[in-house]
């Protein structure tokens, strides 16, 4: 698995020799395919050829290609991640819905909990009301504990007047921040072998990644506490939540890269739903 998150911000031609990545500008620089787990092309005078795509998606190297003003727009992935493709996306169809209830009741109490430690030491009250809101989910958290959350958690965490429908520099940095999570979820959901579409909880038509936004809840949080503790701006922020993906983390009490433990964590949810098992294993990270 590649470790490198390439970010390609200036104008070049990306080209494909001997399984090597070239960039050519005013010089050449090689860049082992094998070492590299995404690339971002963060430039519309990047020009790529065919040769290389296909060489990438051969790996499973996502590819994600920002617009003019350097937001992820969308995401190149292989159509083929397994080859038992077809006996999995007939068994996602058919996925007990019971079983989606009580994993995405999981999924919440990871998120809710999550949200708490991010107001651990700025509000107290909102903290254990949080703590409080993750007791009381119930199977496909049909109370909606979730929303109930948000509204204290984003108040305590932005001002009670924040909204995450406002067109400000706060969701400017969460929705970049979460789009770079989510690409890679997408990444591991289709080497998988699964359907991004397909959702436990999600159930959006016009929504390509459903099953993604389920499996991204309990690391939205950390893009929070990004945004809040990593001094994001207008001048950084697009690195700073590249680099999120090299955190160091835990899953199943192995320290990761972020970025290959959304692999494994990706996997153990979709085993999960597989076997029926209702135990969770989440990424778990100190900040």
């Amino acid at each position: 698995m590649g470790f490198r998150i390439v970010s390609i911000k200036n104008r070049c031609k990306l080209e494909y020799s001997l399984n090597y990545l070239v960039v050519r500008s005013e010089k050449e620089t090689k860049i082992c395919i094998d070492e590299i787990a995404v690339l971002i092309v963060a430039s519309t005078e990047v020009s790529l050829t065919a040769s290389l795509l296909s060489a990438l998606m051969n790996k499973n190297i996502s590819v994600i290609f920002c617009d003019a003003k350097y937001n992820p727009q969308s995401q190149l992935l292989p159509f083929y991640g397994t080859i038992d493709t077809y006996k999995k996306i007939s068994f996602q169809i058919r996925w007990d819905n019971t079983l989606k209830g009580e994993i995405w009741k999981s999924i919440i109490q990871k998120k809710i909990e999550n949200q708490a430690k991010n107001l651990f030491e700025i509000n107290e009250e909102a903290h254990n009301k949080l703590i409080t809101y993750k007791d009381e989910v119930e199977i496909h958290d049909n109370t909606n504990r979730e929303g109930h959350s948000a509204k204290v958690y984003f108040n305590a965490l932005f001002s009670s007047s924040f909204s995450r429908n406002q067109d400000n520099q706060i969701n400017k940095f969460l929705d970049y921040g979460y789009s770079i999570l989510l690409s890679a979820i997408n990444r591991e959901i289709k080497s998988f072998g699964y359907l991004t579409e397909i959702g436990i909880h999600h159930i959006g038509e016009t929504n390509p990644f459903n099953l993604s936004c389920d499996f991204i809840e309990p690391l939205r949080p950390l893009v929070d506490y990004y945004v809040i503790n990593k001094l994001v701006d207008d001048e950084n922020f697009k690195n700073v939540f590249i680099n999120m993906l090299n955190l160091k983390v835990r899953y199943r009490d192995k320290e990761l890269f972020l970025e290959n433990a959304i692999h494994s964590y990706v996997g153990g949810l979709l085993t999960n739903l597989r076997t029926g098992s209702l135990v969770v294993d989440f990424i778990e990270y100190e900040l």
